[in-house]
C-alpha cells in the first residue's frame, strides 16, 4: 500500500473540553486468560500482533455436507448441520464418504482468491461437528484418505498459504457426532451410549489437535467450536487451552475452547475463562470494545456450508461497509465461503471476493493495522486510525454518504489538522480543512471516487481528543 505524505495546513485552534475517546489500541484478549504476569502479557501482545494488523480473513466451511448441498428428502434448508437437522442415521450419513471426490479443488486458486480479496489468513474446518476430517489423521479412518479423493486437503492448503503469504488456521470442532466416545448422543439417535467414555474422547481430540499443530508447519489460529454442550466443562477447556499453548506458544486460540461465551454475541467476560479473542457470530458489536480482541464471523448468504438453493447473498457494498464498520470498532472480519462438493467456490462468492479486492487494492491502508475509531458515531460513515511516528494520528474517514454540499463535517474533534486528502488520489492533492466551532470541515470534490466507501485521510496533531455528542 502506498503511504501518503504529511503536509501542514495552518488553522486557528479553538479549545474545547475533552470528554474522552471511545476506544484505543487493544492490549489484551477478549478473555482475560490465565496469562496474568507482565511477561506473559507481553508475549500475548506479540502473539496477537499479526492478527490485529490483518483485520480480514477467509472462513471456509467444507466437508461431506457439501454433497447433499442443503437438500434432504425435499427439505432445502440444511447445510453443515444436515446430519442433525435432517436426523440422518449414522450409517446412512457415512455413505457420503465414498462420494466425496472434489476433483476441481485447487489450493492455490483458493488462496489466490483470498489474497486478491485482501484477506490475510484462512480458517478452514479441519473437522466439523459431524466428525469427518479433511486431513490425514492417524487416529481415525473417518477422514479424507477414506474418500476417492485421497489427498490431504489441509496439507495442500497449508503449503499454498505459505507460498502466497497468508496464515493458515484450523477450525476444529470439540463436538463430534461420529466418535463412539463423544457424549451426549443426538436426542434422535438410535446409537447406544453404553460404554462411551468422554475422557477417552478428550484424549482422541488432543491427539488430533497435536497432529494439526505439528504436521503442517506454523499455524496461526486454533479456532475451536462446539463447546456449549454440558459434557464440555470449564476444566476441559482450560486443559485443552494449555495443551495447545504447550505445543506452540505462538498459536492464537479463540474463546470457544472454554465455556462462558455469551451466545452469538461471542464474548466472554469472566476472567477465569481461557481464550485470546471473542467470536461474535453473524453480528457486529454495536459499539467499540476497548482493550478487547474480537472477530466477527459471518456468511455471505444464510448458510455456512454450501447450499445450492440459498440465493440470499449480501451485496459487495454491504460486505465492504461491514468490513469498515468492524475495523472501526477494533475487530477482525472473518468472511465465510462454503465450497461445492466438487471443490469450487460458488460464483457469487467469487464475484464478491473480487469486488472487495478491488476496493482493498485502493483502500486497504485504511483497514490493515488500524485501531478503532475515536468517535462514538459519525453521521456519514466510519473512521479507523493509525498513529504515525511524527507525533501525528492519521484518521481514515470512510464516507458512505458523500455530502451534497461538498463539506465533510468531522464533529467534536479538538486536535489541529495537518493534512487531508483522498486515499484514492495517487497525486496526493491536499484537501482544504477549516475549523467550525468544535468540528473540522474538509472540502471535498463534487463526486465521490467510490460510491460504496470513499476514504478521506485526515492527519491530526497528537492523539485524538474528541468531545462526544
Amino acid at each position: 500500500m502506498r503511504t501518503h505524505p504529511t503536509l501542514l495546513i495552518v488553522v486557528t485552534t479553538v479549545l474545547i473540553p475533552v470528554l474522552g475517546c471511545q476506544t484505543g489500541e487493544p492490549r489484551s484478549g477478549s478473555v482475560k486468560n490465565t496469562e496474568a504476569s507482565s511477561t506473559l502479557a507481553v508475549d500475548h501482545d506479540a502473539r496477537m500482533g499479526w492478527w490485529r494488523d490483518a483485520r480480514f480473513g477467509l472462513f471456509i466451511h467444507w466437508g461431506l455436507y457439501a454433497i447433499p448441498a442443503g437438500e434432504w428428502q425435499g427439505n432445502t434448508n440444511h447445510t453443515e448441520w444436515i446430519k442433525h437437522t435432517a436426523q440422518i442415521p449414522h450409517d446412512q450419513y457415512d455413505r457420503l464418504v465414498s462420494q466425496f471426490n472434489p476433483v476441481k479443488f485447487d489450493a492455490d486458486h483458493w488462496v489466490r482468491s483470498a489474497r486478491a480479496a485482501g484477506m490475510k489468513y484462512i480458517v478452514i474446518t479441519s473437522k466439523h461437528h459431524d466428525g469427518f476430517c479433511l486431513f490425514d489423521s492417524n487416529y481415525t479412518d473417518y477422514d479424507i484418505m477414506s474418500t476417492p479423493f485421497q489427498r490431504d486437503i489441509m496439507k495442500e492448503l497449508a503449503e499454498a498459504s505459505r507460498r502466497h503469504g497468508l496464515r493458515i488456521c484450523w477450525y476444529h470442532s470439540i463436538m463430534d457426532w461420529y466418535h463412539p466416545d463423544y457424549l451426549p448422543r443426538r436426542p434422535w439417535e438410535q446409537r447406544s451410549a453404553e460404554g462411551a467414555n468422554l475422557d477417552r474422547y478428550r484424549t482422541h481430540l488432543k491427539n488430533q489437535v497435536r497432529e494439526l499443530l505439528t504436521n503442517y508447519g506454523p499455524v496461526g489460529v486454533m479456532w475451536f467450536d462446539g463447546e456449549w454442550e454440558d459434557t464440555w466443562t470449564h476444566e476441559h477447556g482450560q486443559d485443552l487451552f494449555h495443551f495447545v499453548r504447550g505445543i506452540d506458544p505462538r498459536v492464537i486460540i479463540n474463546n470457544r475452547v472454554d465455556k462462558g461465551r455469551g451466545g452469538m454475541a461471542g464474548l466472554t467476560t469472566d476472567e477465569r475463562f481461557a481464550g485470546d479473542f471473542g467470536t461474535p457470530e453473524q453480528e457486529i458489536p454495536a459499539t467499540g470494545l476497548p482493550g478487547v480482541d474480537w472477530e466477527t464471523c459471518m456468511t455471505m448468504n444464510d448458510h455456512w456450508g454450501y447450499n445450492r438453493f440459498d440465493d440470499s447473498w449480501k451485496s459487495a457494498e454491504n460486505l465492504i461497509r461491514k468490513l469498515a464498520d468492524i475495523a472501526s470498532k477494533g475487530g477482525n472480519f472473518l468472511l465465510n465461503v462454503g465450497p461445492t462438493a466438487s471443490g469450487e467456490f460458488p460464483p457469487p462468492c467469487i464475484e464478491r471476493l473480487r469486488a472487495i479486492g478491488e476496493w482493498m487494492d485502493v483502500n486497504g491502508e485504511a483497514i490493515y493495522g488500524t485501531q478503532a475509531s475515536p468517535f462514538a458515531s459519525l453521521p456519514w460513515g466510519r473512521c479507523t486510525q493509525k498513529r504515525l511516528d511524527s507525533g501525528t494520528t492519521r484518521l481514515y474517514l470512510h464516507v458512505f454518504d458523500w455530502p451534497e454540499d461538498g463539506c465533510l463535517l468531522v464533529p467534536g474533534i479538538r486536535n489541529d489538522p495537518r493534512w487531508a486528502a483522498l486515499l484514492s488520489d495517487t497525486d496526493c492533492n491536499p484537501l482544504p480543512v477549516a475549523r467550525d466551532d468544535d468540528a473540522l470541515v474538509i472540502h471535498l470534490p463534487e463526486y465521490a471516487p467510490d460510491p460504496i466507501n470513499s476514504v478521506v485521510i485526515l492527519d491530526i496533531v497528537g492523539t485524538p481528543e474528541v468531545t462526544q455528542h
